[in-house]
């Protein structure tokens, strides 16, 4: 007689009894069946008995009986191993339990006509007679998908959005006058030397205070700030003449 099977099950069964794990197919979760004693486990007690009784029959008076003991504890030790060596007819038991089995945990699932899944109720779609993979349902599609759109729209904005306002400019973090950390600010706060970057004359480009010469073009940085309607000599990075208000 032939035995129907799943692919999605665990077999618990021992030598004592039988028991089976079912699986949803779609979640991963199930069912366990209920446990079911063998019939064979007790006469299989009984002839381990037998055979230690035996054994130690033997041990005392050697010979015939000592083999004896000796072959029926080797017997009953390689039926313990899972299911080799287990008897025929613990073997028609277990198939007979298994059919049982499925029968009683049958009603936990559902079998999807369109992917041919096994699914647990949670994942059945009862409107539509599909598992919610080949059917979602409306509801939990509808709010997935606004939860989606509304993600994409809020990484959308965030790439157009101003998160930070300020002047980005040049500053120097080491004084060109005291050599120590000068801070944030536009003097040093050690010193107070002003920290503004010079212009280079020539391309225009931003240099360090301290620095001889242009970066960009190698044009030479004059070292002073004079001004030339009144001949002050101003600090470095000023715009206008501290003497007579002169363009710089």
């Amino acid at each position: 007689m032939l035995h129907s099977f799943t692919r999605n099950h665990n077999d618990l069964s021992t030598d004592a009894g039988f028991q089976f794990e079912f699986f949803c197919d779609c979640c991963g979760n199930g069912v366990k069946s209920t446990f079911e004693s063998s019939s064979t486990y007790g006469k299989k007690k009984k002839t381990e008995r037998f055979g230690g009784i035996a054994s130690s029959i033997g041990s005392l008076l050697g010979g015939k009986a000592g083999d004896l003991g000796w072959a029926l504890e080797r017997g009953s030790s390689v039926a313990g191993n899972r299911f080799e060596g287990e008897s025929p007819q613990w073997r028609k038991e277990h198939e007979a339990a298994f059919d049982r089995a499925q029968e009683e945990v049958r009603p936990h699932f559902r079998r999807c006509p369109s992917c041919n899944q096994w699914v647990c109720a949670d994942c059945w779609n009862e409107d539509e007679g599909l598992c919610v993979t080949c059917a979602p349902r409306e509801s939990a599609y509808v709010a997935q998908a606004r939860n989606e759109a509304m993600r994409r729209n809020i990484d959308e904005a965030a790439e157009t959005a101003t998160v930070w306002q300020g002047k980005i400019e040049t500053r120097t973090t080491v004084c060109p006058n005291c050599g120590k950390p000068a801070g944030t600010g536009k003097f040093c706060n050690h010193c107070g030397t002003p920290l503004g970057t010079n212009r280079c004359p020539n391309c225009g480009a931003q240099v360090a205070q301290g620095l001889a010469f242009c970066g960009e073009c190698g044009t030479k940085i004059q070292s002073s700030n004079v001004c030339s309607q009144c001949g002050f000599e101003n600090a470095p990075g000023m715009k206008f003449c501290g003497s007579c208000g002169n363009k710089l």
